[in-house]
């Protein structure tokens, strides 16, 4: 072992030498904080590697370990661990990069794992090394590869370090206002370089459904295999676990007033209206016939349910949301001002931040005047994107060429 040439061996005992220096870093350190090497510390130590690169390279012919390093002895054991440890990583629940770590050995932070972190330097450097020898012979017949390893290297180099960079913060906002601070994952506030003006909330909700429960354990029936029926327009009746229901009259827009010995809904096209419907629920035998009104609620009003027996009752489950949007209009430090329509899928874009839909007053529905946005800014990633395109138009040159070599030695032959 470790006589030259180097081989497999050495390449394996290079990775667990990593992992072993790895743990030990990791046991007094505690993993990586990303949020330390932010910019422009990131960008420093981006030009700092590509140096340290380009000179190492320049002394290959001095140094075996740089010869070695940019040879497949090397390259098949870094890949073949770095494969493990990311097989690992999908295999284990990761936690935010902000929450302490699941397990006592820190498989549940990867990225913050320092031999993780080892590896995958590791494995990037013999990539970059590999690039410049590449780069130094160059020849037109080798830019396919060239463009391949160069994406996968800026790619990974950028996506690393670029993660300190990444901002992900949620706004909350109200219709009338506008709002330009941002709470992070810890709750501090940010004051961004752009504001929201939210003009208007809306929220396109699916049918009402009626259920029947159990009293006891609060389950739908049947168990296992619950039922229910979709209060559209045209419903008129329906049979839920062996009870016939007729629906007699459904009101979108409600109120519940009291009476002397009962609760009755009337329309009301006000704020906090609620959906209610009154039934006659009977029984699969005929014995038992209930009527009465039943209603999923809202902030002003109380839900409502129908007791059919002593073992199970009637209700209708609050209605879930089909759409939401916001109408906002978004103002930026350098002058920008976007009008536009921001729902679930559809962010917007304005100065390299997007801007997602992610929630609402939950509590108050369809008449939620506070709409909940997720602002995500990654500078860096458009050097990702350029990467990967690379490795793209260095895959498609190797198939084409490869194609071509093909043909070539066919004709030959």
């Amino acid at each position: 072992m470790w006589r030259k040439p180097w081989g497999l061996g050495e390449g394996t005992l290079t990775c667990i030498g990593l992992i072993a220096i790895g743990f030990v870093l990791q046991i007094c350190t505690g993993g990586i904080n990303w949020d330390n090497l932010s910019s422009p510390i990131n960008v420093y130590l981006l030009i700092a590697y590509i140096i340290i690169l380009c000179l190492l390279f320049s002394l290959r012919q001095r140094i075996y370990f740089i010869r070695w390093a940019m040879c497949y002895k090397a390259a098949i054991p870094s890949i073949t661990f770095v494969a493990a440890i990311t097989l690992i990583m999908g295999l284990v629940r990761q936690v935010p990069a902000n929450s302490a770590p699941a397990d006592a050995i820190g498989f549940s932070k990867m990225l913050s794992f320092w031999p993780f972190v080892l590896l995958y330097w590791w494995a990037t450097t013999i990539l970059g090394l590999t690039t410049l020898k590449q780069f130094s012979s160059f020849h037109w017949r080798k830019l396919p590869v060239i463009c391949s390893h160069l994406g996968l290297f800026t790619a990974i180099l950028c996506g690393t370090l670029g993660s300190a960079d990444m901002q992900r913060l949620t706004m909350n906002t109200r219709v009338g206002g506008t709002e330009w601070r941002a709470s992070d994952t810890n709750g501090n506030l940010h004051e961004l370089p752009l504001a929201i003006e939210l003009r208007d909330f809306t929220i396109d909700e699916y049918p009402p459904k009626l259920m029947i429960i159990d009293n006891a354990t609060g389950k739908s029936l049947p168990d296992g295999n619950p039922e229910h029926i979709l209060l559209d327009e045209s419903t008129t009746a329906g049979t839920i676990a062996g009870w016939n229901i007729k629906v007699s009259e459904n009101l979108d827009m409600a109120a519940s007033v009291t009476t002397e010995d009962t609760i009755k809904f009337v329309e009301w096209h006000s704020l906090g209206a609620t959906s209610a419907v009154c039934i006659e629920a009977t029984s699969s035998d005929g014995k038992t016939v209930r009527n009465g009104w039943v209603s999923c609620g809202s902030f002003a009003f109380p839900y409502n349910a129908m007791r059919l027996d002593n073992n199970c009752s009637i209700v209708m489950p609050d209605r879930e949301p089909k759409r939401f949007a916001s109408k906002v209009k978004i103002y930026t430090q350098t002058g920008k001002i976007l009008e536009t329509e921001i729902e679930v899928n559809k962010p917007a874009k304005i100065d390299g931040w997007k801007i997602y839909q992610l929630s609402y007053d939950e509590t108050k529905g369809r008449w939620s005047d506070i709409s909940v946005f997720e602002l995500v800014s990654d500078p860096w990633l458009p050097f990702v994107y350029s990467g990967i395109g690379l490795m793209l138009v260095g895959a498609i040159a190797m198939f084409l060429t490869a194609h071509r070599n093909h043909k070539k030695v066919e004709e030959n032959v």
